[in-house]
């Protein structure tokens, strides 16, 4: 293992410890398509350096293999987040997690996840896609007290339009991958976000709900 200022070389990975400093947060573990043995080594080193400890798509097996050597860490099965927090950060601004349909918590539930870790107030608004928009009318008063706004959708993903036209605070769309065939496993909801004639929306791919957390709290800061 080789040290240099501003990362930790590991020979299969390169941590970056400076990162907390240039975000706010510390380097997040993507896992799928590691082994176990590797997002050990890295979670390892970024607890050395008294961090934040975030990992994404980190399926349950191996949440228990890492578990055994982490005991404080904690895991969101639907989100299929784990997390080990060095240091509780004061509340921030209260960021709407507005979520379409059922099928589309996963996603929600992995930007939730990633907020709470970075120290944001998180309200949930679920099941409220367009097919009944009635559902949602009746919660416009969350809109006025978000500083963000993240829209989590799939089918055709016409949900964060609708928002956005509501809504003062910038909106973060999340196009997701359920819906029928012709959705092109999140392709229309993505092309609808990305064309929507409502201004102050900023949309992340397709099921990136960490994605849409970290930037929604970055807003947030």
């Amino acid at each position: 293992m080789v040290s240099r200022k501003g990362f930790c070389d590991l020979g299969f990975a390169k941590v970056d410890t400076d990162r907390h400093i240039r975000k706010g947060f510390s380097e997040v573990i993507y896992c799928a398509g590691k082994t176990k043995e590797n997002i050990k080594e890295i979670s390892r080193k970024i607890i050395s350096h008294k961090q934040d400890l975030l990992l994404t798509k980190l399926e349950k097996g191996v949440y228990q293999y890492l578990k055994r050597s982490f005991p404080r860490l904690k895991y969101n099965p639907l989100a299929k987040i784990a997390y080990q927090i060095y240091r509780v950060k004061p509340a921030k601004g209260m960021v709407l997690v507005v979520c379409a349909g059922t099928c589309d918590i996963p996603v929600a539930e992995e930007a939730v996840a990633t907020l709470e870790v970075m120290g944001n107030r998180v309200q949930k608004l679920y099941d409220v896609g367009v097919a009944g928009v009635h559902r949602l009318m009746r919660n416009q008063d969350l809109f006025k007290k978000a500083k963000a706004i993240i829209v989590v959708a799939g089918m055709e993903g016409a949900l964060a339009s609708l928002v956005s036209g509501l809504a003062s605070a910038p909106v973060i769309a999340v196009p997701t991958s359920t819906g029928y065939g012709a959705s092109f496993h999140g392709l229309s909801a993505l092309l609808t976000m990305l064309n929507s004639c409502s201004p102050g929306i900023t949309v992340v791919n397709i099921d990136n709900g960490f994605g849409a957390g970290y930037f929604a709290s970055l807003i947030n800061k």
